[in-house]
């Protein structure tokens, strides 16, 4: 599928994925992807399928096709004039037949999630002795191999390697479930992010990601230059949490204060919002037991930085006048909003929906506060 210089290819198989057959890719109506930093990414795709002619008579011809079973993988990859952005490598999930009310309207809708959906399918009891969470994480993205799976663990600030005698970690549960609840307890996220080729993904699992070289500003209110249509700035005042409390160290048998002040993470404004409602900044009080003063202090953290972000922003790219893939978990620039919303935003999420002759991409962004912290953003 072409649509306004952008090459939509479908790649799909039961084992090894390969270019859709015409027949298949020339019935896509609609396709639907969506990445958020919390939680699986999905797709939907919609093709035609109607009866008619001796080849229906007896079903839809598209459910007569090995390659739309359950448990199927299927990767998209979007050229943007020459240079190809895999923005999906999932498994589908569902099948979907909508008959339509006349001969010749029916549609038959896949829907699937990224390859992560595989970590979810098996509950299990395991003991993982002598590993701290960087191991373990490590360990079971490694076990995942066959979908391209390639680790990038990033260790958590403040580490406990488990000693045998003392303590063992144990996982209850799915090696997805076991993954998002190794990070809540530093703020981390774990997520799937395809490419940068067909057939590989990155599996992160780290702090959302606050560095690194931002993407094509998203330009409002420019004139000619205008890329991106922006909804209202919404300001959680009451988001924001910092935690004090203490802990019986459970090494020394002494009580450790544990207090946070704010998040720890580069910041990307300038008046954040913990900083500026002083003393007004929601309180929590730290209630866990049984933990080290490092384990204690590491939980106080992650809960402080996962509820750090107070301003977010919704809105829809141009995507001829955008010319990119916009990626969801890094940092894009924003220009001609203002200071006080100017600058570099976090994208949380990010929805593309691509129909014949529209190619549209809607998203959210998030940061800690207003101001901008640097005087221009790459165009």
């Amino acid at each position: 599928m072409t649509v306004l210089g952008v090459h939509l290819t479908l790649l799909i198989g039961p084992t090894v994925a390969v270019p859709a057959p015409p027949p298949l890719a020339e019935a896509i109506e609609e396709v639907k992807v969506t990445h958020a930093d919390e939680g699986r990414s999905g797709f939907q795709i919609t093709f035609r399928d109607g009866r008619s002619g001796p080849e229906g008579l007896l079903e839809y011809p598209l459910l007569t096709l090995p390659l739309l079973r359950a448990f199927n993988r299927v990767i998209l990859v979007a050229t943007f004039n020459v240079k190809p952005r895999v923005i999906m490598d999932g498994i589908i999930s569902r099948t979907e037949l909508q008959p339509g009310d006349a001969p010749g309207q029916g549609k038959v809708v896949v829907t699937g999630e990224d390859v992560s959906v595989m970590m979810d399918l098996h509950e299990r009891s395991a003991e993982h002795p002598a590993q701290d969470e960087t191991m373990i994480a490590t360990k079971i993205i490694l076990s995942y191999a066959q979908y391209g799976l390639i680790p990038k663990v990033i260790p958590p600030p403040s580490l406990d390697p488990p000693i045998p005698i003392e303590r063992t970690p144990v996982q209850q549960g799915t090696d997805l479930d076991y993954m998002e609840e190794m990070g809540r307890r530093h703020g981390y996220v774990f997520y799937v992010v395809p490419g940068p080729v067909p057939f590989a993904n990155t599996a992160y699992w780290g702090p959302p990601i606050r560095v690194g070289l931002p993407q094509r500003a998203i330009t409002v209110n420019m004139g000619g230059e205008t890329n991106a249509s922006l909804g209202s700035f919404q300001t959680d005042a009451l988001g924001p949490t910092t935690v004090e409390g203490s802990v019986q160290d459970r090494t020394t048998d002494s009580a450790i204060p544990v207090r946070t002040m704010g998040p720890l993470r580069p910041a990307l404004a300038t008046q954040p919002a913990w900083l500026v409602n002083q003393p007004n900044t929601r309180k929590a009080q730290f209630r866990e037991s049984g933990l080290s003063a490092v384990q204690a202090y590491s939980r106080a953290q992650g809960q402080t930085e996962a509820a750090a972000d107070a301003v977010t922003v919704e809105g829809e790219l141009d995507s001829g006048r955008y010319g990119d893939l916009l990626q969801a978990r890094a940092l894009v620039g924003v220009r001609g909003a203002g200071y006080q919303h100017d600058g570099f935003w976090y994208v949380k999420r990010v929805s593309h929906e691509i129909r014949p002759g529209s190619y549209k991409q809607a998203f959210t962004l998030s940061r800690e506060g207003h101001g901008s912290t640097t005087p221009a953003v790459i165009p």
